[in-house]
C-alpha cells in the first residue's frame, strides 16, 4: 500500500518504534501543513492509504471528493470530528479511529507551564545567556488556590499536583464532574463567579464540542484577580473568540500560559498572544510525548495493517465494508 502521513511537524514518524510494522509498504511523510483541499488532496492522490494527526488538518469533503485513489483513513486517537465521515462513507473510504489517549503528558504539561510562568524560568534563562544574574521574583504556590475547570482525566491529575504543593484546590464544571471531584475530596466552588474570582491559577481542562465552544467568556476573565494566571492546554475555542487577548491587555488576569490556539500550525509569530508581554505561549506540546507518539501512531500503524490483511479494526462507518 502507499500511505501518506500528513503533519508530521517533527520528522518523528520513521523513527519510532512501530514504524517498522509497516515494511514492505511505500510511506511518504509530510512535515509542513497543508490546509487548502486541493492542495492537499494532490498531495494524497496516489495514496490507498492516509494517517491523520490528531486534529492537526481538517479532512472535509473537498478534500475526500478528490482522492479517488484513497481507500483508508487512520485516525490516531478516537476524536474524529475533524473528518467529514458522512463523505467518506459515499466514496467508499473506510475511516478507522482507536487508541486511548495518555492523560499524564498534557497534565505535566500544565505544571510545566505554570511553574515557568511563576517563577519567570524562560526570562531568567535568558538573562543568564545574555550574561546577566536575577531579574524577577517569583510567585510561590502554597497557600494558594487552585481552580480546576472540568475534573476529568487530565483535570484529575492537575488537581492532585496543586495539593501536593500545597494550594487549596477549587473545582467547577458540569454535575458529573463536580460530583467525582466531591468524592476524591476536592472543593467545589459555590458559584461560576466564585470559581472564577477566587481562583490564583485557573486551569482549562474541558474537551471541545458544541457544549464547551466559547464558554468561558469575557465576563468570565474579568472577575478574574490581576495577579491570577490562566492556563489552557485544552482546546483555544474554549475561551470565546478574542475574549483572552483583550482580558491580558486589561489586566484581569494579569498573566496566561497557553498551549493551544483557533489555528494551528501557529506559523511567523502571528498570533496576537505572542505579542504580549503577560503571556507565556508553546506550540501545542500537550501530548507531545515519545511514549504517547508510539500509542497513537502504533494504533494508526495497527488499523493500517489490519485492513491490508483484510480485517479493519477501529471502524467508523462500517457500511463501506458492505458496499
Amino acid at each position: 500500500m502507499k500511505i501518506a502521513v500528513i503533519d508530521d511537524y517533527q520528522d518523528v514518524f520513521r523513527k519510532l518504534e512501530c514504524y517498522g510494522k509497516l515494511k514492505g509498504h511505500e510511506v511518504i511523510a509530510y512535515h509542513d501543513t497543508e490546509k487548502d483541499p486541493v492542495k492537499l488532496a494532490d498531495r494524497l492522490k496516489d495514496a490507498d492509504a492516509v494517517i491523520l494527526t490528531q486534529q492537526r488538518t481538517r479532512f472535509p469533503r473537498a478534500v475526500v471528493e478528490r482522492v479517488p485513489k484513497l481507500k483508508l483513513v487512520s485516525q490516531t486517537g478516537r476524536n474524529a470530528n475533524h473528518i467529514d465521515v458522512a463523505a467518506c462513507t459515499e466514496k467508499g473510504i473506510l475511516v478507522s479511529a482507536g487508541g486511548a489517549g495518555n492523560p499524564s503528558p498534557t497534565a505535566e504539561l500544565t505544571w510545566g507551564l505554570i511553574l515557568a510562568a511563576l517563577r519567570h524560568i524562560p526570562g531568567e534563562v535568558q538573562r543568564m545567556k545574555e550574561g546577566k544574574w536575577q531579574g524577577t521574583i517569583g510567585t510561590g504556590l502554597a497557600g494558594k488556590t487552585l481552580g480546576v475547570y472540568a475534573y476529568g482525566k487530565i483535570g484529575s491529575i492537575v488537581a492532585r499536583v496543586g495539593k501536593a504543593f500545597g494550594m487549596r484546590v477549587v473545582c467547577w464544571g458540569r454535575e458529573g464532574s463536580t460530583a467525582k471531584a466531591r468524592e476524591a475530596g476536592f472543593e467545589v466552588a459555590a458559584s461560576r463567579e466564585a470559581f472564577f474570582a477566587e481562583a490564583d491559577v485557573l486551569s482549562l481542562h474541558l474537551p471541545l464540542n458544541a457544549e464547551t465552544r466559547g464558554i468561558v467568556k469575557a465576563p468570565d476573565l474579568a472577575r478574574m484577580k490581576p495577579t491570577a494566571m490562566i492556563v489552557n492546554t485544552s482546546r483555544a475555542p474554549i475561551i470565546e473568540e478574542g475574549a483572552l487577548v483583550a482580558a491580558l491587555k486589561q489586566g484581569r488576569p494579569g498573566f496566561a500560559a497557553v498551549d493551544v490556539y483557533e489555528d494551528e500550525p501557529v506559523l511567523g509569530a502571528s498570533h496576537p498572544l505572542l505579542k504580549l508581554p503577560n503571556a507565556l505561549c508553546t506550540p501545542h506540546l500537550g501530548y507531545v510525548e515519545k511514549g504517547t507518539y508510539e500509542s497513537y501512531f502504533g494504533t494508526a500503524i495497527d488499523q493500517i495493517v489490519a485492513f491490508a490483511a483484510g480485517k479493519p479494526i477501529n471502524v467508523l462507518n462500517p457500511e463501506v465494508l458492505k458496499k
